[in-house]
């Protein structure tokens, strides 16, 4: 049985709109990941992010997918093969990504005394 979203995205609000294609934990992590166009395969891209489960990250790049901001390719092999790049539309986002990157960067001593040092 497929995850479905409980709530429908709001169109008439733009920024709803963007933050539903960015909301959860990992695809803005993994749209960084795939920001130099180069195709990943899941395996990569669960390696790059290992605190997340592999099940979780599976159905938010079907989501991501299904909302065009990344690309799959399945390869007609045995075993079948996939990889993923980052679309146009997922590279319009970077720049977004880029600003919460140097947020966090910016804050990071405020969220440090809460959260712990960095790994």
């Amino acid at each position: 049985m497929a995850y479905e979203k409980k709530i429908p995205v709001d169109l008439d609000c733009p920024l709803r709109l963007t933050i539903s294609l960015i909301e959860s934990k990992w695809k803005s992590c993994i749209l960084d990941e795939l920001r130099s166009g180069e195709a990943m395969r899941p395996s990569e891209i669960h390696k790059c992010l290992p605190e997340a489960a592999p099940r979780v990250l599976d159905i938010q790049l079907k989501e991501m997918v299904e909302d065009g901001l990344v690309s799959k390719t399945i390869y007609p092999e045995l075993p079948p093969r996939s990889e993923y790049v980052i679309t146009g539309l997922g590279k319009s986002l970077l720049p977004i990504i880029d600003l919460m990157l140097r947020w966090g960067e910016e804050h990071y001593s405020i969220f440090e005394k809460k959260y712990g040092v960095r790994k």
